[in-house]
């Protein structure tokens, strides 16, 4: 087998990223590549050629390797669904909802299943990039782990440390890691890259030596700040809050930042609009009243996320949008939101019972065990789109007579208000279609730039890819794999 993992300091040290680039710089190398994360938590996801569900990163990663999505790509997923429940998909599918205490003991027999599917990966291509979670320091999760050092001694995958220079400590950091773990943990990393740098790497040169005297692993590299990184799907909600920037737009997107928000990265094709600026807003803040469109995104438990959007007065903001003329737009849970009520009768998520809507759409959802996951294509709005469905539920009602797409396979998804200013989808990656978004945005007097942001993303991984051949010894990692081997 031939795998190279890739492990954090911490979280958010840019790990997603430089998986997603190094898949691509050796498919551009002509490399068969895949990438794989054993188990990941996150509640932005995408549906894969095999009908189940993964993390969005490892999604990208796939599309960074030239490959297809496949569960095998992430075996273990956690949805987080309140504040100390996930739920668990294996392979793709779910297999139920545990606690934050529970995991610790279920993780345990999951091992195997991951391994399943990191050999099934490793007989389709010469190496497989692995990403870690968190941190290999956090040795209060170490028994039982399947993330990090649990996966890689099982599979015997060599390993190399990210460090985040941007966030301060990476002496520290990667010297204290060597420090704190087991030493048969410590053997399995063979080295370490920075991540994140600003300015000359000149400057960080006696910093560098001392990483790799403190700590007896040899270096990799220093890889810059990447900007592009901004135009890949979103994964982790610390991208949420960015600040409303009125200068020099047409339009205002906004769109509230809900407690359980999943699949937020639908709206980023919407960032890379010259004439629209989309507006993310936290709570404790009012939906600007001067907003030209008002989008409520997914959510991984919409009655939960129901009742705090009326916690936080977005309701109001939203029913006082609509009476000012202007068009609302709800995603899987936002359409949930949209429609007159929600019936969870078997207790999908918690108790049973139901909650009432917005009211903006004449229909109701009923919520079911079943889940729908399929990728979908067809013409909404007089634009054509490929997308998928990720949700647990079905809506029904007159306004869905005036359904919002309407599918290649001859169903119809979502529905129009009578005044058509109120619309709802299940589909996720509808506004990737530059000819929808266009016709969307016209609807609000802003021409979209018709850009397929597909094509965005992929010029940001071939970005992403050159500035890591620049500045990772991409060869001595390769060689890491080789010796792997042997």
């Amino acid at each position: 087998m031939a795998g190279l993992m890739l492990q954090g300091t911490g979280s958010d040290v840019g790990k997603s990223v430089l998986v997603a680039g190094l898949c691509r710089a050796l498919a551009n190398r002509g490399l068969s590549v895949r990438p794989f994360k054993p188990q990941n938590m996150s509640n932005n996801a995408a549906v894969t050629i095999d009908g189940g569900e993964i993390g969005r990163a490892q999604a990208t990663q796939a599309i960074a390797a030239r490959v297809e999505p496949h569960t095998d790509m992430n075996p273990v997923l956690l949805k987080p669904q309140a504040d100390r429940t996930s739920q668990l998909i294996v392979h793709g599918r779910v297999r139920g909802t545990l606690g934050s205490s529970d995991f610790r003991e279920a993780r345990r027999p999951l091992l195997e299943e991951v391994l399943q599917s990191y050999r099934r990966l490793s007989g389709q291509c010469d190496i497989v990039v692995v990403e870690g979670a968190g941190s290999p320091a956090e040795i209060n999760l170490r028994a039982g782990d399947i993330a990090n050092m649990g996966f890689a001694r099982a599979a015997d995958v060599p390993v190399v440390l990210v460090g985040d220079i941007d966030r301060g400590g990476v002496i520290a950091a990667i010297a204290g890691t060597r420090a704190v773990i087991d030493p048969d943990d410590a053997a399995m990393i063979r080295g370490f890259m920075i991540n994140k740098f600003r300015g000359d790497p000149a400057l960080f040169a006696d910093g560098y030596r001392a990483i790799e005297q403190l700590s007896g692993w040899r270096g990799y590299g220093v890889v810059p700040w990447l900007a592009d990184a901004a135009r890949l799907p979103s994964e982790d909600a610390v991208v949420l809050d960015r600040p409303v920037d009125r200068v020099s737009r047409r339009v205002l997107i906004a769109c509230p930042i809900l407690p359980r928000i999943s699949n937020f990265d639908d709206l980023d094709p919407l960032r890379s609009e010259p004439e629209a600026e989309l507006a993310m807003i936290p709570p404790g803040r009012p939906i600007p009243a001067e907003a030209d469109l008002i989008v409520i995104a997914g959510s991984k438990s919409t009655i939960a996320d129901l009742a705090a959007l009326r916690a936080q007065g977005w309701d109001i903001d939203i029913l006082a949008h609509h009476r000012r003329g202007r068009p609302v737009l709800g995603l899987c849970g936002g359409y949930q939101m949209l429609g007159r009520r929600i019936v969870d009768p078997h207790g999908i998520e918690g108790m049973a019972g139901e909650i009432a809507g917005l009211g903006l759409l004449n229909v109701e959802t009923t919520l079911t065990p079943a889940k729908t996951l399929r990728q979908v294509s067809g013409e909404a709005l007089g634009g054509a789109f490929t997308g998928y469905e990720m949700h647990m539920g079905r809506t029904t009602g007159p306004d869905a007579a005036r359904p919002f797409a309407l599918l290649d396979d001859g169903r119809t998804d979502g529905a129009i208000s009578a005044c058509g200013l109120v619309m709802g989808s299940y589909v996720h990656g509808l506004l990737s279609a530059p000819g929808l978004r266009h016709k969307l945005l016209g609807r609000i007097g802003a021409p979209g730039h018709g850009q397929d942001h597909r094509r965005v993303v992929d010029r940001a991984l071939d970005a992403i890819a050159e500035r890591l051949e620049r500045h990772l010894d991409v060869n001595g990692l390769l060689a890491l794999v080789s010796q792997s081997r042997t």
